[in-house]
């Protein structure tokens, strides 16, 4: 498995992980009551930044192992690689613009804070996943 893919396989499985944890925290915040009275920000910032240095950490102990096992394959990558990365990110991108168009429409609307930001968050989220997704089938199946 080359860099690219296992920082991939390290993205889908962090968010897989740290968004979860953020529902399940402004859930138990909301304790039953409306949502939009969740002070949602730190909650959200700490989950933003939990999962970014869970990814750094999830990246580097991959590496470590993996170049215990394969010391000049390490860090290698080709022309295939910048490809189905490129294509991984037009997928995601796709639903930023999705979440963005909905962000909009919920300005128009006035729509509580709280869910214009989590459109937005989710947008992101839903970005890294499917982008994550189609680039580990292009490299499980090819980009043809």
């Amino acid at each position: 498995m080359v860099y690219e893919e296992r920082n991939t396989w390290v993205g889908l499985i962090v968010s897989v992980i740290v968004i979860p944890i953020y529902i399940i925290v402004v859930l138990q915040q909301a304790a039953g009551g409306p949502l939009e009275d969740v002070e949602w920000w730190p909650i959200m910032l700490w989950t933003i930044v939990g999962g970014i240095v869970l990814s750094i950490v999830g990246s580097i102990v991959w590496g470590i192992l993996a170049g215990m096992r394969d010391r000049e394959g390490i860090g290698k990558s080709d022309e295939r690689d910048r490809d189905i990365s490129r294509m991984g990110s037009r997928v995601g991108q796709s639903f930023m613009v999705i979440a963005g168009l909905g962000v909009l429409v919920e300005c128009a609307f006035e729509v509580d804070w709280f869910w214009i930001a989590n459109t937005m968050f989710f947008g992101f989220f839903l970005s890294a996943v499917v982008g994550g997704i189609a680039s580990v089938i292009a490299y499980r199946r090819g980009l043809a």
